[in-house]
């Protein structure tokens, strides 16, 4: 007999792919997941693979007892944050409904700090854990602190720059740093904190800062640096650190967490760390074990596709 498990994405809208991969999974696993997607709008990707569940926005005063009618009518077992915001609500909405719906995500602490970029700033030089410097030496660059994406960025440089940005109390300022940039995808076990897999890839081309282009990279230096991290800040679930390696002199940099899946972790995954893999089992209460024989240098490169339908 197969088995059915069904997951709610939380603003999926556009992660057919990882939608397409866990179909793909529960196939092998002999399990039929059915795909749902929690939207404010019906016309997004997801619905080509999944049904969509029209939602309230995130401050909405009714979002959790919504989401938990929407839960319990749809029988769902799973639910998987897409968005920042979303982290925090899945946090929360552990606390709030039956322990037998699984939400892979952190305390509602970790994903508050790390939705802040001054809180998370302010976390990692407690830690000391290398971040760029605030200490106004120019180039610098002011990231909104609750912002993603990319969007909003402002590279100052030099003090009239600085003196014109508006709403500064609103923004981290740190040393603008020329190096590459890498995502880590890092699955860390719900059961009992062990880490399962750590893929760092290099961004090679971003779009509404996400990547598009990517490349795995097996190196020791930036896998040792997230374990760091990832032991530190006790996160669970999927998660994404963003590091930054300086050109110059090497050094890495923490630049932030995403406790959630990336945009591009289907490059991880292609390469054999398959963190759809790692949840259904960590769902299903059984072992995960330690992973690190991907495939190092497989790139990723995204297209975009059309679908079509008709509407009334």
């Amino acid at each position: 007999m197969v088995r059915e498990i069904n997951i709610l994405f939380l603003g999926g809208a556009k992660r057919v792919s990882l939608a397409e991969r866990f179909i793909a999974t529960g196939i092998r696993m002999n399990i039929s997941i059915n795909i749902f997607s929690y939207e404010l709008i019906d016309d997004v990707p997801i619905v080509f693979v999944g049904q969509i569940i029209k939602g309230l926005k995130w401050n909405d005063p009714y979002l959790y007892e919504h989401l938990n009618e929407v839960i319990t009518l749809n029988c769902i077992n799973i639910v998987i944050p897409f968005l920042d915001h979303a982290t925090i609500v899945c946090a929360k909405l552990k606390e709030r409904i039956s322990p037998n719906v699984f939400i892979p995500v952190s305390d509602f602490e970790l994903c508050e700090i790390f939705f802040d970029k001054k809180c998370a700033n302010d976390w990692c030089e407690a830690e000391n854990i290398a971040v760029p410097s605030n200490n106004y030496e120019f180039p610098m660059i002011a990231k909104p602190i609750t912002g993603s994406a990319s969007k909003g960025i402002i590279v100052l440089e030099n003090e009239h720059d600085l003196n014109t940005l508006c709403d500064r109390e609103n923004y981290l300022i740190q040393k603008f740093i020329k190096g590459k940039e890498y995502s880590v995808d890092a699955y860390i076990s719900m059961q009992n904190s062990q880490i399962i897999s750590i893929v760092p890839r290099q961004r090679l081309e971003t779009q509404g800062g996400e990547s598009i282009k990517s490349i795995t990279v097996k190196c020791a230096k930036l896998i040792s640096f997230s374990e760091i991290i990832i032991a530190k800040s006790k996160l669970k679930g999927p998660i994404t650190l963003q590091l930054l390696e300086e050109d110059n002199s090497g050094n890495l940099f923490f630049m932030e967490i995403n406790p959630r899946y990336g945009g591009a972790v289907l490059n991880s995954i292609e390469a054999g760390a398959d963190s759809t893999v790692y949840l259904i089992k960590d769902y299903l209460g059984e072992k995960n074990d330690r992973f690190d024989n991907w495939i190092d240098k497989l790139m990723m490169i995204r297209r975009f596709s059309e679908n079509y339908k008709i509407c009334n």
